[in-house]
């Protein structure tokens, strides 16, 4: 671990590993139901559901057919199962489509048949169905409100449930009496299912009540009849012991731990110790970004709570609030603060992104941060602690040369980050 290159290098392999652990292909064999006596219909959604899809199709032995929706360019090629791509974050109307099409093709299904659903992060933009009284328009205006607001996941997940006429249960309810198997690959802190594409096939234990508060509680600013809408029975979710969930099951076949754990093992065979820190980190990225800063530093300076060389790993999901003018994007927003709070430290290299490949709104999955990494940009007339006020980490990391672009991963387990700290130079 002498040279930056090196370095960088190994950052790069550990990130390229998380989102190798978490490939469809790997995962879904081992979960896959036993034949039904009627049909098996395959439905899905989310970043990776079209590879689960074809996944699916190459370890199930028999007839099948089904519907999955993934995002713009996340598309794999299937047989029998249509794949369908929309927007993401902010719906549109292919997403609306397909929602529609999906709940229709549960719809009428007999106690003969079985349901595989496939869902991953992405699935909440992905089923846009509002619930009547609302429209797409409607749908789209509380996804960027949302966005901006500073929420957590969880949170906003649980205001789109709520206005939703497909999420917190209600696809699962429409597949009654069919037997429901789902399939999660988890991008959410904490892996719980009701939050994995707000919940299609689960039940909800949140409320109408709730949602609303988080609304207020951000200062979310949404026109009167979605708050209407949210406000009355007909949105409420579908709650745990309803007897439409009877038949259902559900499997989380991967995950933010495994991922960090597969990256740990590459940062092991380098003769590197790794420490996972956690696997549902979240908060404001640049706050995140400082307290993991302040750890680091520990390491560098008094040699605690770890020693060198290591590297520090966690995962979850971070927000920005959007107060500039910049692009956004967690993952860079967290390693420009991270790198500021550092001011240049020797031996201590970072890299951040998305294992979906696209950090925010970008189709660029992160960056790399080197002790070097302020010099250069001061070098260049770009002020990092600027740069971090506008939320533009993306320009920020892409004029010095350090965005990390992967293309579509095909998969989705949230947020990655490392810091490597180096052992001191003599």
């Amino acid at each position: 671990m002498s040279s930056q290159r090196s370095a960088e290098s190994l950052l790069r392999d550990m990130f390229l590993a998380a989102i190798e652990a978490a490939q469809p292909a790997h995962c879904i064999p081992a979960f896959l139901p036993e034949a039904p006596r009627g049909r098996l219909i395959v439905i899905g959604a989310g970043k990776a559901s079209a590879a689960m899809a074809a996944a699916v199709e190459a370890a199930w032995p028999g007839k099948l057919e089904g519907l999955v929706v993934t995002r713009y360019g996340y598309a794999v090629p299937c047989q029998q199962i249509e794949i369908v791509e929309a927007a993401h974050p902010v719906p549109d109307e292919a997403g609306l489509t397909a929602a529609q099409r999906i709940l229709d093709l549960v719809s009428g299904l007999t106690a003969d048949d079985t349901v595989l659903c496939l869902i991953s992060g992405g699935g909440s933009s992905l089923l846009p169905l509002p619930l009547p009284g609302l429209t797409l328009a409607d749908k789209q205006a509380v996804n960027r409100a949302l966005l901006a607001s500073g929420a957590s996941i969880s949170e906003m997940n649980c205001v789109r449930r709520h206005l939703s006429a497909i999420k917190g249960g209600r696809l699962a309810a429409a597949s009654h009496p069919a037997k429901v198997v789902t399939l999660l690959i988890s991008d959410v802190p904490g892996d719980k299912p009701c939050d994995i594409a707000s919940g299609p096939t689960v039940a909800d234990i949140t409320t109408c009540e709730d949602a609303l508060a988080i609304v207020r509680r951000y200062g979310i600013a949404l026109p009167a009849n979605v708050l209407e809408v949210l406000a009355s029975p007909a949105a409420e979710s579908i709650k745990p012991l309803d007897p439409r969930l009877e038949y259902c099951e559900t499997h989380l076949i991967a995950t933010p731990q495994m991922a960090l754990e597969a990256a740990a093992k590459v940062a092991l065979d380098a003769g590197v110790t790794p420490y996972i820190l956690g696997d549902s980190i979240e908060g404001e990225a640049r706050d995140v970004g400082k307290v993991m800063a302040g750890v680091a530093l520990q390491v560098v300076q008094h040699g605690q709570p770890f020693r060198t060389p290591c590297v520090l790993l966690s995962g979850g999901e971070t927000t920005v609030t959007l107060r500039g003018q910049g692009r956004g994007g967690r993952n860079v927003e967290f390693l420009l603060s991270l790198g500021i709070a550092l001011d240049g430290a020797a031996g201590v290299h970072a890299l951040a992104g998305d294992t979906d490949g696209v950090d925010g709104v970008e189709e660029i999955a992160g960056a790399y941060l080197a002790p070097d990494t302020l010099q250069r940009a001061w070098e260049q007339g770009i002020r990092p602690k600027d740069s971090l006020a506008n939320n533009d980490g993306h320009g920020f990391f892409g004029a010095l040369g350090n965005a990390v672009v992967t293309g579509p991963t095909l998969t989705n387990v949230n947020d990655f980050r490392a810091i490597l700290i180096e052992e001191p130079q003599a």
